[in-house]
C-alpha cells in the first residue's frame, strides 16, 4: 500500500510531539527518500535530528527547508539555534536577524509568523480534504493558504497538482508559471508546466518547456515520456495524400500524478 508523503508527515509530528524523536526521524526520513517532501517534512526532520543530538544533519535539513520556502521564520529561527549549538556565533546572529526581518512583514494583515502557521493550517486542512476525496474543498483551502503565504512555492505547487486533477488546466498554468518564474531551477514545476500547457490544448508551448527540461534534465522517464506523447501525435496528424484522417481523438496524456501521490517535491 502506497502511504502518502502527507500521512506520513501527520504520524511524524505525532511522534514529535510524544518526544519520540527516533520515531519522527524514521518517518521523515521515508519521505525524504520519496523525493516528494514538502519545507514542512524537512523542518520537522532538522529540528528531530537537532533534538537528538545531531546537529550536523538538523542543520542540513533546516537549510533544504530554506531552499523550498525562505519565508519559514520557524525553520530560519531554529537553524540560528543550531548554528549557536554548533559555535556559529556569527552565523546565527545573521540567522536571528534574518527571522526577525521575515517576522515583520505582515501579511493579510497578520504579522508573518502569524500568517504563516495560519498558511499551514489551511493547507493540513486541504490535505485532510484531499484525502477524504474533498477536491473542491481542499483547493479552497490551498488558495486560502496562498494568499497568506504568496512565495510558498511548494504549497502553489501542489494546488496546481489539484488544480490539473479538477480539469482547470489554464489556472494550473497560471500557477505553475509563478513558480517557474521565481524558481527557474525547480524542474518539476517546470515539467508540470508543459502538461498543464499541453492540456489547455497549447501544444506548441508544452513542447518548449519540455524540451528545455530534457535539455537540463535528460534521460527524465516523465519528460521523456511527454515529448514521445506529442511525437506520436504529430506522426497521426500527418495524413498521406488522398486518406482519410481517422475519427478518434489523439491518445491523452500519461496522467498528471495525484497531488498526494506523486512527483518530487519539493515546496513546505
Amino acid at each position: 500500500m502506497d502511504v502518502s508523503p502527507e500521512h506520513l508527515v501527520a504520524q511524524a509530528r505525532e511522534r514529535f510531539q510524544l518526544q519520540d524523536y527516533y520515531g519522527a526521524i524514521h518517518l521523515l526520513e521515508e519521505v525524504i527518500a520519496t523525493g516528494r517532501a514538502f519545507a514542512d517534512a524537512h523542518h520537522l526532520l532538522g529540528l528531530s535530528y537537532s533534538l537528538v543530538g545531531q546537529q550536523d544533519p538538523a542543520l542540513a535539513q533546516l537549510d533544504r527547508a530554506l531552499a523550498l520556502n525562505p519565508h519559514y521564520v520557524e525553520a530560519l529561527v531554529h537553524r540560528a539555534l543550531v548554528l549557536n549549538e554548533l559555535g556559529r556565533e556569527a552565523e546565527a546572529d545573521a540567522a536571528f536577524r534574518r527571522a526577525a526581518q521575515v517576522g515583520g512583514v505582515p501579511r493579510q494583515g497578520y504579522p508573518a509568523h502569524v500568517a504563516a502557521k495560519l498558511a499551514n493550517q489551511h493547507a493540513r486542512l486541504g490535505d485532510a480534504y484531499l484525502e477524504s476525496g474533498g477536491l473542491a474543498t481542499a483547493i479552497d483551502q490551498y488558495q486560502a493558504a496562498l494568499a497568506l503565504g504568496p512565495a510558498f512555492h511548494d504549497l502553489r505547487y501542489k494546488l496546481g497538482r489539484m488544480l490539473l486533477e479538477a480539469g482547470r488546466a489554464l489556472d494550473a498554468r497560471e500557477h505553475f508559471e509563478i513558480i517557474v518564474r521565481a524558481r527557474p531551477n525547480y524542474l518539476d514545476a517546470a515539467a508540470m508546466l508543459g502538461l498543464a500547457c499541453y492540456l489547455a490544448g497549447d501544444g506548441l508551448a508544452a513542447r518548449a518547456v519540455w524540451e528545455d527540461c530534457r535539455e537540463r534534465r535528460p534521460q527524465d522517464p516523465r519528460v521523456e515520456a511527454y515529448l514521445a506523447m506529442l511525437a506520436r501525435n504529430d506522426s497521426a496528424a500527418q495524413v498521406p495524400a488522398g486518406a482519410t484522417a481517422p475519427d478518434a481523438d489523439p491518445p491523452p496524456p500519461p496522467p498528471p500524478p495525484r497531488s498526494g501521490d506523486g512527483g518530487r517535491t519539493p515546496p513546505r
